[in-house]
């Protein structure tokens, strides 16, 4: 499990309006055990794409664990647990005014 230092939240722009709902771009910094084998020395970044739908349904579109020190992906998947913490997390930030 990894825990949230800071984190940036941006509404994505649909010029066309192809897309249902409003779209969100979260970048977290974590903090990660040296233990866990998500840790990097030169530490952990999550950038999630998170979607609020017209029927205010909200859900984690995408997400990847990027390399601070890089921004190189890192290919690994979140549990359950960290997946629903993380869901909790950013409907809570999307409900909070952002400024543009």
């Amino acid at each position: 499990m990894f825990e949230i230092r800071e984190y940036t939240i941006e509404r994505m722009r649909d010029p066309y309006g192809i897309l249902a709902g409003e779209r969100y771009e979260l970048f977290l910094e974590l903090e990660v055990d040296e233990e866990d084998e998500l840790y990097m020395e030169e530490g952990v970044r999550l950038r999630i794409v998170y979607m609020k739908g017209e029927d205010g349904a909200a859900r984690i579109v995408k997400y990847e664990f990027l390399n601070a020190g890089t921004g190189a992906y890192i290919d690994m998947e979140m549990t359950e647990e960290e997946e629903a913490f993380i869901d909790s997390f950013c409907k809570e930030q999307i409900e909070q005014p952002i400024e543009e």
